[in-house]
């Protein structure tokens, strides 16, 4: 089987890495898309993911992000026709998969090619009322009730899994403590990781007014990591002093792994250190998806309202392996290939 893999932001080169090798373990030819954006181009080279890069993002605003859409799916068509070449000459690949990719679900259903989308926050409505009308299976978390789904035309196409996303994909990760050396970190010293809020999302378009107290209490307690989303944030970082910022694509699991603490205003860091057993604070302030809900109820993620509550302290490494869940990726390459029928 021939499975094209598209991969349009940092977060999901990570989660379809287990999923490329055990594609290609079964004996499937794989060809991998990658859009210049945040650190996708980067991740893909530093984990050994041999891709193809075309487009890239083309801004905030919602007539941006649809030249984007408009602009890279002609090029993934371009592409596909190019490289592509089923046997029997019907179509240029089996199947095509992405994780809220709208650009690689618009180009497989305009070449005749079914796909899989997949996703674990259900309130990014514009994407997913594209994706899950086009996509034949939408491959999600058991937690998100189907009926949220089903305006976007998702009933019959649920494939739902236990867990969270980064239980699989982080199954086989053993930190690697050379990051911290790499980012001239003191391992006996406290160490927080942060990542900024995700302004450049249709969902989360406001700015998060207790971001600036939090890193300042980290500041005076510790070791601050902070990875920025945009350059415009990473210089502002840079003018502020006292924090440590990556200027390369780094090892993000084994720092999550390692770390004191985390806090973050996106979703899937938040979610990798609750896989990793590293206690994590989220400032998400958007429309709360169920995953979330879950683990807040569950005790396994914490709301931060009041600043005061971040207190950042060596803990034991022992609790944190304890704490770990980690389930077979290869469950997720069977949900994602489903749609190939």
């Amino acid at each position: 089987m021939r499975v094209w893999i598209d991969l349009t932001n940092s977060p999901h080169v990570l989660v379809l890495r287990p999923v490329i090798e055990d594609l290609r373990a079964r004996g499937h030819e794989v060809d991998v898309t990658a859009r210049d954006f945040a650190q996708t181009l980067g991740l893909c080279d530093r984990l050994g993911i041999a891709h193809t890069a075309i487009g890239h993002h083309r801004g905030e605003r919602l007539p941006d992000k649809a030249r984007g859409l408009a602009s890279r799916t002609t090029a993934l068509l371009r592409w596909a026709r190019r490289v592509g070449g089923h046997p029997d000459g019907s179509r240029p690949f089996d199947v095509a998969l992405g994780h809220g990719s709208n650009d690689v679900t618009v180009a497989a259903a305009l070449l005749g090619v079914p796909s899989a989308t997949a996703f674990d926050y259900e309130w990014a409505t514009v994407q997913h009322q594209i994706n899950c009308r086009l996509a034949r299976a939408v491959v999600v978390p058991d937690v998100i009730p189907p009926a949220r789904l089903a305006p976007y035309g998702a009933t019959g196409k649920i494939r739902a899994y236990a867990g969270l996303k980064e239980e699989y994909y982080l199954a086989d990760l053993e930190p690697d403590a050379s990051v911290l050396d790499e980012l001239g970190l003191d391992p006996s010293a406290p160490i927080a990781v942060v990542r900024t809020p995700p302004e450049v999302s249709l969902y989360h378009r406001f700015h998060n007014d207790r971001f600036a107290v939090v890193l300042d209490r980290l500041r005076a307690q510790g070791q601050v990591v902070v990875l920025p989303r945009t350059d415009a944030q990473r210089a502002e970082l840079r003018d502020a002093g006292g924090f440590v910022i990556p200027e390369r694509p780094i090892d993000g699991p084994s720092l999550v792994a390692l770390a004191d603490l985390v806090v973050s205003a996106g979703g899937t860091m938040n979610r990798e250190a609750v896989a990793l057993g590293t206690p994590v604070f989220t400032t998400f302030d958007g429309k709360p998806g169920a995953v979330d809900d879950a683990l807040i109820a569950a005790g396994r993620l914490r709301r931060l309202e009041d600043p005061e509550e971040v207190r950042l302290a060596k803990r034991d490494r022992a609790d944190a392996d304890a704490a770990r869940t980690r389930r077979d990726p290869r469950i997720l390459t069977d949900l994602l290939l489903s749609a190939a029928g």
